[in-house]
């Protein structure tokens, strides 16, 4: 099971599967590299990275001060040290896309093109909200089949989803132990979280901006929450070439096999890698 050392000497756990040029998948806040499970059959031949960030799947746990983008955004780089890696095209769900457009500001030449799935420089307060309800809490389903009906009923605006797809995010994201489920990460992170937003966000659109010259795509739910349809018009406007896809039917945050999603990453990647 492949593990690095990030800067602080924390024991971090990736995967890296194929050949080729390499693309770096970066998940959503509170989730790993399983992610990508959905995606990865439909990639064509290339290097695959999945990052569990600290805190999170498997990697170990290292405390709320270190919860941050700016910390992550390090251990990113330090796993394509690791990896002997100069670039990486970045696909960033959510979280990963920040982290994505900070690595565009600080790290420029290591990137070699960016997709974000449902995030922007503009965070919507209503999907921090929702986020803010649920992040370190512990299901009160549990089994897996419990947590897969709650889900289901707490995600109205997703539609068409396949069968047993809730299920599948159920084990994914749920321990099942004899005392019902647990996270499978650090519930600190709600600390992290609840400490980011009173902090508030700061101006993102400079990040963005440093994506200038790069393969760039966005792919938003068409009701998310947390990604506006002003937003990505916006992210449109000062990026003209940058790829977009709407998926029907999704949420905060599409699953990346959905039609729409799959032919807006074949394009991109047909870009930068």
């Amino acid at each position: 099971m492949p593990f690095f050392s990030a800067p602080d000497g924390a024991q971090l756990h990736y995967t890296d599967e194929g050949h080729g040029r390499g693309l770096l998948c970066l998940s959503g806040l509170t989730r790993n590299g399983s992610d990508f499970d959905y995606l990865a059959p439909h990639l064509p031949s290339l290097r695959l990275i999945r990052l569990d960030y600290r805190g999170r799947g498997k990697s170990e746990w290292t405390g709320a001060d270190t919860y941050t983008v700016m910390h992550e955004g390090a251990d990113v780089i330090a796993l394509l040290d690791h990896l002997g890696l100069d670039q990486v095209a970045v696909l960033g769900t959510s979280r990963g896309g920040i982290i994505g457009m900070y690595l565009a500001a600080v790290a420029r030449d290591r990137l070699r093109g960016l997709c974000l799935n449902d995030v922007g420089p503009v965070i919507e307060a209503d999907g921090l909200a929702r986020i803010s309800h649920y992040i370190g809490q512990t299901p009160s389903a549990w089994t897996h089949a419990q947590a897969a009906i709650a889900l289901e009923r707490s995600f109205p605006e997703f539609s068409d989803v396949p069968e047993g797809r809730w299920l599948q995010e159920a084990k994914r994201h749920f321990i099942a132990t004899d005392q019902g489920l647990e996270l499978n990460y650090d519930p600190a992170l709600r600390d992290a979280f609840l400490a980011a937003m009173e902090g508030g966000g700061g101006d993102l659109w400079p990040m963005f901006a440093a994506c200038e010259g790069m393969p760039l795509a966005l792919i938003r739910g068409a009701n998310s929450n947390l990604l506006s349809s002003a937003t990505a018009a916006e992210m449109q406007r000062q990026r003209p070439d940058m790829l977009f896809a709407e998926v029907p039917g999704r949420g905060h945050i599409p699953f990346l096999d959905e039609r729409e999603a799959l032919q807006a990453i074949h394009e991109w990647l047909g870009m930068c890698l």
